[in-house]
């Protein structure tokens, strides 16, 4: 009997974040749900980064996921970016780790690489593909809910395989697999 699994994608962000729920059943997949939060209309960092929370607690007591992937910050140049995007997707770990659902990050590079073959994909491209191989009648006018969708997609694809990503399954395991960066 073929195992039964239920993937959520997240794509973090401050301004947009993109997520996605495929459902398994052994090599078969299933579009379950994808939408956005918008926070552009929020000016208060904070405030983001509450209903970032909120909204990824809510998604995961909804939907239950079995497992969660999510989009690593990609190194920019610009360092105040970079930490905006390091806490919203903190925010997002941590509301998955609450309720002790396992977490694999994926770079974006890597999630490009699972979904289009090439890892300098385009967002417009990404986005084509899981609309072929999902059957979705109409892709969103913002693509970061299929950003969210293609990192589910891509720890689907990666599933068994020996990887170097990191996998979270509470925070006990998060600790220990950085200390270095916990205060004594």
């Amino acid at each position: 009997m073929p195992t039964e699994k239920i993937i959520l994608g997240i794509d973090p962000g401050t301004t947009i974040m993109g997520f996605g729920l495929i459902k398994t059943v052994g090599k078969n997949m299933e579009l379950m749900q994808m939408d956005e939060l918008i926070l552009k209309k929020y000016n208060d960092h904070y405030t983001k980064l509450k209903l970032i929370f909120e909204r990824t607690l809510h998604i995961v007591d909804t939907y239950h996921p079995d497992e969660i992937a999510i989009e690593a910050p990609f190194f920019g140049k610009n360092v105040q970016s970079m930490l905006k995007l390091g806490r919203a997707q903190g925010v997002a770990m941590a509301a998955c780790l609450i309720r002790e659902v396992p977490i694999t990050e994926y770079s974006p590079k890597k999630i490009k690489m699972a979904i289009t073959g090439n890892g300098n994909a385009s967002k417009e491209q990404v986005a084509k593909m899981l609309q072929n191989t999902l059957q979705i009648k109409e892709l969103p006018k913002n693509l970061d809910a299929t950003d969210g969708l293609a990192a589910a997609v891509c720890h689907f694809y990666n599933a068994g395989k020996v990887s170097s990503n990191k996998n979270y399954t509470g925070w006990g395991a998060f600790v220990k697999q950085n200390e270095s960066r916990v205060k004594k």
